[in-house]
């Protein structure tokens, strides 16, 4: 016998081919800023290397970050990325459940990866045209 919660009112049918072109892009992008996330605590010495290169390409004095600074950014860097993966997981997991806040995110999404030359928009562009598909919009209807 089956039971049915109100939480999980999942939409009927099997989900859309094209879903995938919205999710799997979501999960790359979450990879990717989960591996970025591990690799933040080691950029510290990296964040000063740029700036001295920066100095030297154009001539005019940068300063080093100090310690307090460093931390600073740094943290901010932490509790950005920490966001950004929230956001991507929340939206593919609304988007696997056919929820319309989902969809609408990942247009957002797709559209700010735009920016992001090369890779990112090509992923963006993939997620549009996933996003804009028949099936996913009726998918997504809730």
């Amino acid at each position: 016998m089956r039971s049915s919660s109100p939480r999980t009112n999942a939409p009927t049918g099997p989900r859309p081919p094209r879903l995938a072109f919205l999710t799997v892009p979501l999960l790359i992008g979450l990879i990717y800023n989960a591996i970025s996330l591990l690799t933040l605590p080691f950029s510290g010495d990296t964040l000063n290397a740029i700036l001295a290169q920066l100095n030297a390409a154009t001539g005019e004095p940068v300063a080093a970050l100090s310690q307090e600074q460093l931390m600073t950014v740094l943290w901010v860097s932490f509790f950005l990325t920490c966001g950004i993966i929230l956001l991507l997981y929340s939206t593919r997991r609304a988007l696997l459940e056919g929820r319309r806040w989902g969809w609408v995110s990942s247009i957002v999404i797709a559209v700010l990866s735009l920016l992001l030359f090369p890779i990112g928009t090509v992923l963006g562009l993939i997620m549009l045209v996933g996003a804009f598909d028949r099936d996913v919009q009726a998918y997504t209807r809730r």
